[in-house]
């Protein structure tokens, strides 16, 4: 009984040693310029840009590929941080690619979902959970508002809506007390 736990242990030591030593040995180093890039982005991996992400358009404008000015979810803002990373004159968001709106969230109508799936399938954050055949919901927190899950569903019960703001203290001011 003791003889085959140390030869699994021996086994686990081995390959444990031979996974961390391939791990360094064959390591990508990324290039700094992309990270920096992507760190820019907003992250809502909703390919209005032309790209199926943020890192991949991240990588295109490193190489020239890609223009600063694609990313609706970025507006203005992000366009002039990508500017004075890179060192370029700041762009008005390319039109094609949309336009920039405040930030929003998916809601579905829970009563009127049929439990497809498809809307789960299509969200590149997985902020959608629901089982098949069943009322799916969003983790607002989770939600890019990326409009990637509204043409796949087929009742039209997914709305994009502004988000409630979040509350950071619960407790009421007294009249005529400061609030924070």
């Amino acid at each position: 009984m003791l003889i085959p736990l140390i030869v699994f242990l021996v086994f686990g030591l081995v390959f444990g040693l031979v996974l961390g030593w391939t791990a360094r040995r064959f390591r990508v180093e990324s290039d700094p310029v992309v990270d920096q890039i992507d760190a820019l982005l907003p992250q809502t991996q909703c390919a209005q840009c032309g790209f199926p992400g943020c890192r991949p358009y991240a990588e295109a404008i490193a190489r020239g590929e890609a223009d600063i000015n694609q990313c609706p979810p970025g507006g203005e803002a992000g366009i002039r941080a990508l500017a004075d990373l890179l060192g370029r004159d700041p762009k008005p968001l390319n039109p094609e690619n949309g336009e920039e709106q405040p930030r929003r969230v998916a809601v579905i109508d829970e009563a009127a979902c049929i439990g497809c799936t498809l809307c789960i399938q299509a969200c590149p954050v997985d902020a959608i959970v629901g089982a098949a055949k069943l009322m799916h919901t969003v983790i607002e927190d989770e939600c890019t508002g990326c409009d990637l899950c509204l043409p796949p569903c087929p009742v039209d019960c997914i709305d994009m809506v502004e988000p409630e703001p979040a509350f950071s203290d619960w407790r009421r001011p007294a009249p005529g007390e400061a609030t924070s």
